[in-house]
């Protein structure tokens, strides 16, 4: 059994194919528990895999062979929330100035919070680098930490953490605060926690999901104009 498993798990079919099982177990969970923020399928799938290749002593250069096609997925599943974003085109119209303004705020906001607090913690300037694009979409965040000097491995981290806390905690938060218009909620939520939010704000509400797929898009922009603005500011990094 341990020659037959060292041979398939060199195969890129195996890894690829344990992903999708590790997230239907995660999507099965979230259904079955009445759709509740805490039962993450996103976070029950990397929390199986993780044990996984842990347990197995299986290398993340291993595993990514096979996971890599679902990544490169990102990219078709990205534009094809043009769908939501057409049918509701004259809602985001009618909503232009006010989601502007929220998106500098929010933009501004991600960063320059996250760098605050790191800082206060001790956190080391590698480690800020990684941190300041995390609230972006993971291809253009990627791109922005190795620009100004970050770790992307890091990063890929810290992206992955941010959307899955933003769509864990958004919808009680907003409960707490009395937001009620999905289109605030799904452009706050796309904004701070990127792709992962926007999946969370499509299962509560397709408006919610259009202007979170909105949000996250124009944050991915404004990140990637902004980062290596603030970063001399914020971190001191050159």
């Amino acid at each position: 059994m341990t020659e037959l498993w060292s041979y398939l798990a060199q195969g890129p079919l195996l890894w690829l194919t344990l992903t999708l099982i590790a997230y239907g177990i995660g999507d099965w969970a979230f259904r079955a528990s009445g759709r509740r923020p805490l039962v993450n399928p996103v976070l029950l799938a990397v929390a199986i895999l993780a044990v996984l290749l842990r347990l197995t002593h299986t290398s993340y250069q291993t595993y990514f062979e096979g996971a890599q096609f679902v990544h490169f997925m990102l990219g078709p599943a990205t534009v094809a929330l043009a769908v939501p974003l057409y049918t509701n085109l004259a809602l985001i119209r009618s909503a232009a100035l006010p989601m502007l303004a929220a998106l500098l705020a929010g933009s501004l906001t991600a960063m320059i919070s996250a760098i605050v607090i790191a800082r206060a913690l001790g956190v080391d300037q590698p480690t800020l680098l990684a941190l300041l694009p995390k609230s972006a979409t993971a291809p253009v965040a990627l791109g922005v930490s190795e620009a100004i000097g970050g770790s992307p491995t890091l990063t890929a981290v810290l992206v992955i953490a941010t959307g899955i806390t933003g769509a864990i905690v958004a919808t009680p938060l907003f409960n707490a605060l009395g937001i009620t218009d999905y289109r605030a909620r799904g452009f706050a939520l796309g904004t701070a926690s990127h792709g992962i939010g926007t999946a969370r704000a499509f299962q509560v509400n397709e408006t919610a999901g259009a202007f979170a797929g909105v949000g996250m898009g124009l944050n991915a922009l404004l990140t990637a104009l902004l980062a290596p603005l603030l970063a001399p500011w914020l971190i001191g990094a050159y």
